[in-house]
């Protein structure tokens, strides 16, 4: 089941992080390490999480739009 969705389990905060480390192959807590050390960094880090946050449909609503 590939898609950009944020799972009901393994979240911490809203399941932004689960979501993209289930896309792309990776364990959660390295995209949360990797967005942690992000935020050392100048940029948007937290707008664009929120806005993923916003954006991604839950796993229900993800498993309901594939049937």
């Amino acid at each position: 089941m590939n898609g950009l969705y944020r799972p009901r389990r393994d979240r911490v905060i809203a399941g932004v992080c689960a979501g993209l480390a289930r896309r792309f192959g990776m364990t959660p807590w390295t995209v949360r390490i990797l967005f942690l050390l992000s935020c050392l960094l100048p940029g948007p880090q937290f707008v664009v999480y929120l806005v993923l946050w916003v954006m991604m449909p839950n796993e229900d609503r993800h498993m309901a739009a594939a049937r």
